[in-house]
């Protein structure tokens, strides 16, 4: 069988590294895409293809895909996880603030996945992850551009599903509640952040990255190729869908 290959993006840290290091571990070869350099991501990883640039930037997501492509040939795995979640009365948010959210949380996976396309056609095969978020159940009211631009993601989930079913790619979204990531822990996270969410969840413990794994890893098995167009919740039972 031909060895998989997969492209994780916001892979310097947090959820983005636990999904490249899992990933490695089942055998897949793995490439990662951040704004700065993934050193320790890196240093878990053989031949780990790090790619530096701008989800966001139509011409650096074309020139990180054909590394990935010169470097390892082909590609099937594409999970867009980079994001970001800011808190802010929605009064206070400004229309920069509102756009730099779309273009990071919803934008980017977009390019991203555009251009991963023609490749994931070309191998015959393939699966598509974007993280989303429970917030988009739960509608936390200081986080109106995030919970727009993740349930925006859902709606691309799906239709895109819809779209490339009869090419034997799937399409999928996972929705965590918050994780404790580093961001997490010195922005949204801190001044009794995690213990507010803590208390809507029936599982009542902060979420680690690594309790999304198993999710991943079964969202892009072979097996699960009846699986799209899905957003499966793991979220503590924060919401029940």
């Amino acid at each position: 069988m031909e060895t998989r290959t997969a492209l994780v993006t916001g892979a310097a840290q947090g959820l983005g590294q636990e999904f490249v290091v899992a990933l490695a571990g089942r055998g897949y070869r793995v490439a990662g895409l951040d704004l700065v350099p993934q050193t320790q991501t890196a240093g878990q990883v053989l031949d780990y293809l790090e790619l530096v640039g701008d989800a966001t930037d139509e011409e650096q997501v074309q020139a990180q895909l054909e590394r990935v492509i010169d470097q390892f040939g082909t590609l099937h795995v594409v999970v867009n996880n980079a994001g970001v979640y800011p808190a802010k009365p929605f009064e206070e948010t400004t229309a920069e603030d509102w756009r730099r959210v779309m273009r990071i949380n919803l934008e980017a996976p977009f390019l991203v996945t555009r251009a991963a396309l023609p490749y994931l056609k070309a191998a015959g095969w393939g699966r598509i992850v974007n993280i989303v978020s429970a917030a988009v159940f739960t509608a936390p009211p200081d986080m109106v551009p995030y919970v727009a631009s993740k349930s925006g993601l859902i709606g691309f989930t799906r239709a895109l599903a819809s779209a490339l079913g009869p090419y034997d790619i799937t399409v999928n979204a996972i929705a965590p509640t918050m994780v404790r990531t580093a961001t997490a822990e010195r922005t949204v996270g801190a001044d009794g952040g995690f213990e507010a969410v803590r208390a809507g969840q029936v599982v009542r413990r902060t979420q680690e990255p690594s309790d999304l794994v198993s999710t991943l890893l079964y969202v892009v098995d072979e097996g699960s190729g009846f699986l799209t167009g899905q957003t499966l919740n793991v979220s503590g039972g924060s919401a029940f869908l």
